[in-house]
């Protein structure tokens, strides 16, 4: 009897111990939930705000752009600075800017007429002046601001910039004045810097610090003026692009988050995106918000510790009440569970152990009614039943496993079935490149990249030799893979049939011919909307009797460089096929001689890698081509290949690539001669000399 209060007071003793180890995880648990849900509130709070403060920048910084574009697009501005000397049209232009000016919240205008460099400004702050205030110099420093407004692609910028000679610090609004591709000049409004910081910035929101920053993160306005990047909106550089808002963020990691941070943003304008960093080396809870009208970016940054989310004065109360009745709540399941649970569990404990060791014929206390009593003669069943589904279970395991190795089996035939298929048409594929008739006619004089992104592909390379010259060309057809081969075999045989019609010595024409085959072949209102059946084209005719080339294409280009100079003329903007059809043009050019000439699918512009996983670009190609431009055509595919590789990295390849150069350094070779040529089509080759190849 002893022994068994003995055991028993050890079992409660046990329980007790347990239940307040359990209470410290709990604890900490429940901090972490009330942390989480103070950073949810946070977060919360922080985008609301952002969405907020977006709405105030957005309305009135707007405004003021709509009336510095209505300025600058006003029919009077233009006429008055086609002719700047005419005082009908100088008067007429002063009184409606002036009307403008009054319209503005900064009381301010400028103008600038780009022929002479003279600088127009009135902020009201003296009398009316018709006179410019000074005179723009494209050698002078503070003026750089201008030139590379005017060089920029876009119409107009929103710029925060010190202009030395005015004596003042505005956030312009830089609008270009064009009639026609004539650049006119600037005009635009101006927003005081001081008072812009702080009707939008200056709020005082404990906690909570707003800044704006351009997509390359330069910061356009922040509440510590010193921290401004003035002249950055224009993307001149200089001294104020180093005032980036990664400058102020504590690791390199840090730095590469906030900038996928910003660019989700820009990919989803009117959301807000949030991460933590260390900003100026203290953690933040940065709010990211992007303003498409004006190519801004919002940014929070939120102090947890300082913003009023959660009053922790009452925390510490209920943590301490939760905790009381925690440890109540536990004495009194411990004792019951001993009473009701653990006797009697030990008990049957001692039964089974009996039945473990052999002795089947040892009797469970069944008596009771309740739970315990119902377990044990649920036990005494599952004994007898489990040998039995044991004895079921390994019967089905075999079944399936005859079953798993006939299906691999069936599997493996399957593939090794397909994978010699593809090996099959990747031979008939290769074997109707034009790669041995180049070598035969042009063979120091071209190279071809030729990489299909699977064993076939829809890409393809075509060449044609005449009696007057050659015929060269890259196609892209829809899709890669089984599919795009496919395509490939339709192209061939519309592209054959379309140079029979039309020569092969006029680019545009095939292209049409094509196209118009194409579209009578394949009825796209028959076909499934996921079925692509286009296909970018880019054709080359060499004359080099008369030293001309001729180029068509079809949403491809033909790039010439000479290692300094790098011309790229573009062909059509639709492919062939497309939903809605135009016609292809030629355009003839000289044959420069130690030119290399260039057709490349965009498989090669589109493959994904580098740091961020963008593609390879048309800026990166052109300058690789230009790089490269003078040496041995071989090296160049080889080179370009290496460039290829090193930026892809670990990156699978996306599409097809094709690339074909072409250059003559000396005397071009002597164009085929094909005897019996018809007359009336000579840039035709006879079909019993030559065939079509592609």
């Amino acid at each position: 009897m002893a022994n068994f209060w003995g055991l028993r007071a050890k079992s409660t003793l046990t329980l007790l111990i347990a239940c307040l180890l359990a209470l410290v995880p709990a604890l900490l648990i429940g901090w972490q939930a009330i942390d989480e849900v103070r950073r949810h509130f946070a977060s919360g709070y922080a985008e609301q705000y952002t969405l907020l403060h977006m709405q105030k920048i957005l309305t009135p910084v707007s405004r003021e752009l709509a009336l510095s574009r209505r300025l600058a697009d006003s029919v009077v501005t233009r006429e008055w600075l086609l002719a700047p000397e005419e005082p009908d049209k100088r008067r007429r232009f002063f009184r409606e800017a002036e009307g403008v000016r009054e319209q503005f919240s900064g009381d301010a205008y400028f103008v600038i007429h780009h022929a002479t460099g003279d600088y127009y400004f009135n902020d009201g702050t003296r009398a009316e002046s018709r006179s410019p205030r000074y005179r723009l110099a494209s050698e002078d420093p503070d003026d750089a601001w201008y030139f590379s407004t005017m060089n920029s692609t876009g119409a107009y910028n929103i710029n925060v910039n010190v202009d030395q000679k005015l004596g003042v610090t505005k956030v312009w609004f830089n609008v270009k004045v064009r009639h026609g591709d004539r650049p006119l000049g600037l005009a635009g409004g101006a927003l005081d810097l001081t008072r812009f910081l702080d009707r939008f910035l200056r709020d005082n929101a404990p906690g909570l610090t707003p800044m704006i920053v351009n997509p390359r993160g330069a910061l356009q306005a922040h509440p510590e003026r010193d921290l401004v990047a003035f002249s950055s909106g224009i993307g001149a550089g200089g001294a104020g692009e180093e005032r980036r808002i990664q400058s102020l963020l504590g690791n390199d990691d840090h730095r590469a988050r906030f900038e996928a941070t910003m660019q989700a943003a820009m990919n989803a304008p009117g959301e807000v995106r949030t991460l933590m960093a260390e900003l100026d080396g203290q953690p933040r809870l940065l709010s990211v918000g992007y303003i498409p009208e004006l190519d801004w970016l919002l940014v929070t940054a939120l102090d947890l510790d300082a913003a009023p989310i959660l009053d922790s004065r009452w925390l510490w109360s209920l943590a301490g009440a939760l905790s009381l009745i925690l440890v109540i709540l536990m004495a009194g399941f411990a004792l019951g569970t001993e009473r009701l649970i653990l006797g009697p569990l030990r008990r049957l404990q001692q039964s089974a152990r009996a039945m473990a060791g052999g002795d089947f014929d040892h009797v469970l206390p069944t008596e009771r009614d309740d739970e315990i009593g119902e377990l044990s003669r649920d036990f005494s069943h599952m004994v007898q039943q489990v040998e039995r589904h044991t004895q079921d279970l390994e019967d089905k395991v075999r079944q399936r496993t005859r079953d798993l190795e006939q299906a691999n089996a069936e599997m493996a035939r399957a593939r090794r079935q397909i994978d010699a298929s593809l090996e099959y048409a990747s031979i008939i594929q290769r074997a109707i490149l034009p790669s041995r008739q180049l070598r035969d006619h042009l063979p120091r004089h071209h190279a071809v990249m030729w990489r299909p992104r699977d064993m076939v592909g829809g890409d393809f390379y075509v060449f044609r030799a005449t009696e007057r010259g050659w015929l060269m060309g890259v196609i892209d057809c829809a899709g890669h893979g089984v599919p795009g081969s496919l395509m490939t075999m339709l192209a061939r045989a519309i592209i054959d049939n379309a140079i029979l019609h039309v020569g092969a010595d006029d680019p545009a024409a095939i292209l049409n011919e094509t196209d118009r085959q194409n579209r009578s072949t394949l009825h796209k209102d028959t076909l499934p909307r996921s079925i692509a059946t286009n296909m970018d084209m880019g054709l080359v005719w060499v004359d080099p009797v008369a030293g001309r080339l001729t180029f068509a294409g079809a949403k491809m280009s033909l790039y010439a460089s000479d290692g300094d100079r790098l011309e790229v003329h573009a062909g059509g903007k639709r492919a062939l096929g497309d939903k809605r059809a135009m016609t292809y043009e030629n355009q003839g050019m000289p044959l420069h001689r130690g030119w290399t000439y260039s057709l490349a699918t965009d498989g090669f512009l589109d493959q994904a890698g580098g740091e961020h996983g963008f593609g390879f670009g048309h800026t990166r190609f052109e300058a690789m081509l230009r790089r490269h431009a003078r040496e041995p055509l071989a090296r160049q595919v080889e080179a370009f290949g290496e460039a290829l590789d090193r930026y892809r990295g670990d990156l699978p390849q996306r599409d097809d690539i094709t690339l074909l150069s072409f250059r003559f350094d000396d005397e071009p070779p002597t164009p085929l001669s094909v005897s019996g040529a018809s007359t009336a089509h000579p840039e035709r080759p006879v079909h019993q000399e030559m065939s079509w190849t592609c």
